[in-house]
């Protein structure tokens, strides 16, 4: 009579969005988050029915390659593979305008394909203009490791103020993937396995993702 095994304990999830709402933080201009009831439950009705309005890069979001270049990628066109599979967790909290290679550095051995990077103790739930990007060089040195998608928990990976988005012109021109507005409060450093894929959205330059990170 053979053994019965023991039940296995289900690997943790660390849900790395941050909530959707009408308070959530937006670049200025951008379309904020807004819903409105189609139809509602009654007698009459079967269903409650919503529509939804906002920007694709409201809360966590990937960039599709169409957000910085004519003519490149839209959501729907991008390859999934790097939204799924090994990634490593790196802390550079309060590393200050730019993440820089040797803020990285400390956790650089043997890096897998995805890359992310928590700046902040807490994930900012207003807008604010001075939050942590990546310097162009960075993203440069994370390619030449390896790395295929980095992502971190500020809004962009470049400065709210810049013009000549550096370092997504390095995420075009090395052809990495990004995931921005991630929340990465309650993750340790270390590796885990990413599971952010966007929505096969026809045309658009961004797309929402419900970022999970899984126990390897």
């Amino acid at each position: 009579m053979t053994t019965p095994a023991a039940p296995t304990r289900p690997q943790r999830l660390w849900d790395i969005s941050p909530l959707v709402s009408t308070q959530s933080p937006i670049f200025p201009g951008d379309e904020a988050y807004s819903l409105r009831w189609t139809a509602r439950l009654s007698p009459e009705c079967p269903v409650n029915l919503s529509a939804l309005t906002m920007s694709p890069h409201v809360g966590a979001h990937a960039d599709a390659p169409l957000h910085y270049a004519n003519g490149a990628a839209s959501a729907a066109e991008v390859d999934l593979a790097a939204y799924l599979g090994p990634c490593r967790v790196i802390h550079a909290i309060d590393c200050g305008p730019l993440i820089r290679i040797e803020h990285l550095q400390h956790a650089a051995a043997d890096l897998p394909a995805r890359v992310l990077v928590r700046c902040c103790e807490r994930a900012d739930t207003q807008w604010n203009p001075e939050f942590s990007a990546f310097a162009p060089e960075t993203v440069a040195w994370l390619a030449a490791q390896g790395v295929q998608l980095i992502g971190l928990d500020t809004p962009s990976v470049d400065p709210a103020s810049s013009k000549s988005l550096d370092s997504h012109q390095q995420l075009l021109a090395l052809n990495l993937r990004v995931l921005e507005n991630l929340v990465l409060d309650e993750v340790a450093e270390g590796d885990y396995e990413l599971i952010a894929l966007p929505l096969k959205l026809a045309g658009a330059c961004a797309s929402p993702v419900r970022a999970v990170l899984r126990e390897l």
